[in-house]
């Protein structure tokens, strides 16, 4: 039967979400570890896309096809009862059997969490990335308003070799101030390796004023990855929903 995973996780020890050869600390390969122990047999459990080493995730979607009698809420206590502490599966849903957590999303919700406070944010530094100084919000809107929309985003994927579309749709990019907090929400289609952080990164370039907002129109067209701004750190960055 076919079932829908939806998982919460924090990032910062493991080494992305992609199972790696030799590689323990891997989202995907703990749960198709205990998956497998489960049913006794090998198991393939399929996400909604890939996130990197020390990205964290709200609510990623997950898709695995299992032999079980176990009910959906008794698969989900048995993952949870034995997946590490910073894994936790929110709720196991039976699904359609055409269901496919990656080809059948339609949009994602990424958000970047920056701290501008005088004070270490000593209790969420693993989710949060401290910046030296405050931003230039409002000039970081006027580049944010450039990049939505569709585009070829070639120039913020960190593939420089990539072979397939680099063109997606970002609907909105969001930039919220929450005391000394900076949420940067990015909605699209799809995202490319490491487009939110870059994306994030270029931003607060224009917010420090090293690039122009209007730079961001040229930095697109280019297609040309040297172009953009630094690829942010991964520990701001938190998948929070995946759309269907």
């Amino acid at each position: 039967m076919n079932y829908k995973l939806t998982i919460a996780y924090d990032g910062t020890r493991f080494l992305g979400w992609e199972r790696q050869p030799d590689q323990e600390w891997t989202i995907q390969g703990k749960l198709e570890s205990v998956l497998s122990r489960m049913t006794e047999t090998k198991v393939d459990v399929i996400g909604s896309g890939r996130t990197d080493a020390g990205v964290h995730a709200r609510a990623q979607v997950a898709s695995v096809r299992l032999e079980t009698t176990l009910s959906p809420e008794e698969i989900r206590d048995y993952l949870n009862r034995y997946l590490p502490e910073d894994i936790a599966v929110n709720e196991v849903r039976i699904a359609s059997d055409r269901f496919h957590a990656r080809y059948n999303a339609l949009g994602k919700t990424y958000r970047y969490t920056c701290y501008t406070g005088a004070a270490r944010p000593v209790f969420d530094r693993r989710y949060v990335t401290v910046l030296e100084g405050t931003p230039d919000v409002t000039a970081m809107r006027q580049a944010a308003e450039l990049l939505v929309g569709t585009h070829d985003f070639r120039s913020f994927c960190g593939n420089t070799h990539m072979k397939k579309s680099t063109v997606r749709s970002l609907d909105t990019i969001r930039i919220e101030e929450n005391g000394p907090r900076l949420h940067l929400y990015y909605h699209g289609n799809g995202f490319l390796q490491n487009m939110v952080r870059i994306l994030t990164g270029t931003l607060l370039e224009v917010g420090f004023g090293r690039l122009a907002p209007q730079d961001v129109s040229d930095i697109l067209a280019a297609c040309d990855r040297s172009l953009a701004g630094p690829t942010a750190p991964p520990q701001g960055l938190c998948l929070m929903k995946v759309d269907y």
